[in-house]
């Protein structure tokens, strides 16, 4: 399995996590039916499966795991000043509080289950000026995971958080 690591500023519109890297596992599932199964048994829980919204959109309350379950799309993250990637069947990405994150091109299968540390509850929030300064302190008071979501007790979480 290959990590990929990416920091994103803040644009003035998603504020992205100034501390903590976005991290992309690639191939980290050969059988994506067992993700959902993953994440809740490493206390990533109060998991859903869906698609990812086609809007700029970020959690200022909670980090997120994105687990590809069908298919392949192309997402863009940190923004609409961000980087656009392509993820397929058996990626995983995990979004710091604030990330910004919007799904740009889906295949017509497609497919993720997300899933929080602790299950924490999350928001949904779409950069627009009057969630600021509230937001960046929250954002701030999200409390670092336990477990890697894929790994665990040990994992790249854990290395580069």
């Amino acid at each position: 399995m290959n990590v990929e690591t990416f920091y994103f500023e803040d644009d003035g519109e998603i504020p992205n996590n100034p501390n903590l890297p976005v991290l992309i596992y690639r191939h980290a599932f050969d059988d994506p039916s067992s993700i959902e199964e993953t994440f809740n048994m490493h206390n990533w829980k109060n998991s859903w499966v869906d698609g990812i919204f086609d809007f700029h959109h970020y959690h200022s309350v909670a980090h997120e795991v994105i687990g590809i379950l069908e298919g392949h799309a192309s997402i863009q993250l940190g923004g609409p000043l961000g980087k656009t990637f392509t993820l397929t069947a058996g990626d995983v990405v995990i979004l710091p509080a604030g990330t910004g994150h919007k799904a740009l091109h889906i295949s017509r299968k497609f497919q993720v289950v997300s899933a929080y540390p602790n299950g924490q509850d999350y928001d949904t929030l779409i950069g627009d000026p009057c969630e600021r300064p509230d937001n960046l302190k929250r954002i701030a008071q999200v409390e670092r995971p336990q477990t890697d979501p894929v790994y665990g007790q040990q994992g790249p979480l854990l290395e580069h958080w």
